[in-house]
């Protein structure tokens, strides 16, 4: 077993590629990455004597089963959709998959067939789901060892920009999906405070944020991830009556998001007629036709409620919402004519560094006295192409490929990263790549 074929070769692939290319020459494997673009996945390989690009239209069944056949392991960077195709083939043709994606409900429904066949389909092998998992695990499993009880459960992670390349009034760049930066949040965020349930709809979301200090990073904006209940079985919390995930942005953020939001600009369900012909400035005008008199800007702080002088405004305004340049997109949705706006305003420049920001606050009951546990992980990127997000998502899946094929993963089915099995060795090589919690433990006041 030494072939490993990995499907995509976009952002966050960069850092899996040179770990499993580079493990390829120690051990004899051989890579393949397909990618609709070959271009691409060429420039991924660079030349190396172990690895092959190969073009791939991922609904070509044919295309997609030959290059499947062929591997050991497949690690699919695709859009979520999609890996459900590649995970039918898999069963069919035998061969383990790897992903960083949400397990999706269609997706666990496999684990029998899986099972069947004696193979691991590991989902949310990544940063956030991923290493989010595997570290809050091992705080979790080593409290319950001592004889702990858990009473609450925060984790908050956040893909940013760093300090030193921060040079944009939105204090944010992409390191990740542009597409799932729009899209984020959407739905109703679910999660537990003193046993109680809170919803926050997405209308609410980026309004409701709270402000985090955390150590040795600085002073964070927090808004809630949309199912914090999700984990509660997995993580062994059924009963837990405090479980809140969230995602870290610079103070700010969420208040100018949430006016895109009250627009209507990150609505990905239908096309706008004419979007092709229209520019940013009658596309907000076509928003705000029902407030009349004074400029556009004045109306849209109308519709906003806000300064015109104001940090939300502003943010708008760099934007280039309010210009009158040509936003030549064809029946595009709302989401898909700012995923184009981002996907350039907000483009990390070459020598770009990004952050990854990881943090867990865990408080139990032990012998009668009450605690907290923090744990921190902080990682910063070298430039645009060696950046943070792309070696948190794409190393785990990396070491587990190289555990996969080692065998040294016994467990089979669906599964996502919560066992000693995986979450030990796969952190500890982290560590190597300076993905390293910074743990401390402190007494609180009983409740």
């Amino acid at each position: 077993m030494n072939n490993v074929l990995i499907i995509g070769a976009g952002l966050s692939s960069g850092a899996l590629i040179d770990y499993v290319l580079s493990m390829a020459a120690e051990k004899g494997w051989f890579i393949t990455v397909a990618d609709a673009d070959p271009y691409k996945a060429e420039k991924k390989i660079d030349g190396h004597p172990n690895g092959r690009a190969a073009w791939l239209d991922v609904h070509k069944a044919n295309d997609r089963r030959d290059l499947i056949g062929r591997a050991d392991v497949v690690v699919s960077l695709l859009p979520a959709h999609l890996h459900l195709e590649v995970a039918y083939d898999c069963i069919k043709l035998k061969k383990h998959l790897i992903t960083a994606s949400y397990v999706s409900r269609e997706m666990y429904s496999l684990g029998d067939q899986v099972r069947e066949r004696e193979l691991i389909f590991m989902g949310e092998m990544g940063l956030d789901p991923g290493i989010d998992h595997m570290s809050a695990m091992r705080i979790i499993d080593e409290i319950k060892a001592k004889g702990g009880k858990i009473n609450a459960f925060r984790s908050f992670t956040g893909g940013l920009v760093a300090p030193e390349s921060d040079d944009n009034p939105w204090h944010y760049k992409i390191s990740w999906n542009p597409r799932n930066v729009v899209l984020a949040g959407q739905g109703t965020a679910q999660y537990l405070e003193d046993g109680k349930l809170r919803y926050i709809p997405y209308h609410r979301l980026f309004r409701e944020t709270r402000i985090m200090d955390i150590p040795g990073t600085g002073r964070w904006e927090a808004y809630a991830n949309r199912d914090s209940l999700l984990y509660r079985e997995m993580y062994g919390l059924s009963d837990i009556p405090n479980i809140l995930r969230g995602t870290l942005r610079y103070p700010g953020f969420g208040k100018a998001w949430d006016a895109l939001v009250q627009i209507g600009l990150t609505d990905g369900d239908f096309p706008l007629f004419q979007s092709g012909e229209l520019s940013y400035y009658e596309l907000l005008d076509a928003y705000v036709g029902k407030y009349e008199g004074g400029s556009l800007k004045e109306r849209v702080c109308q519709m906003l409620g806000e300064d015109p002088n104001g940090e939300v405004i502003q943010k708008l305004e760099w934007l280039g919402l309010f210009r009158k340049k040509k936003i030549k997109l064809h029946n595009a949705t709302p989401a898909l004519i700012l995923e184009h706006l981002i996907r350039d305003k907000w483009q990390l420049k070459e020598t770009d560094k990004d952050m990854v920001i990881m943090h867990h606050e865990v408080e139990y009951l032990l012998e009668g006295k009450h605690f907290l546990h923090k744990s921190t992980m902080q990682l910063k990127g070298n430039n645009a192409q060696d950046t943070a997000m792309a070696r948190t998502v794409g190393l785990p899946m990396g070491i587990f490929v190289r555990l996969v094929i080692e065998g040294a993963i016994k467990s089979r089915g669906v599964q996502i990263p919560v066992t000693p099995e995986v979450y030990l060795p796969v952190l500890k090589e982290l560590e190597q790549y300076h993905i390293v919690f910074d743990e401390t433990v402190t007494p609180l006041n009983a409740h």
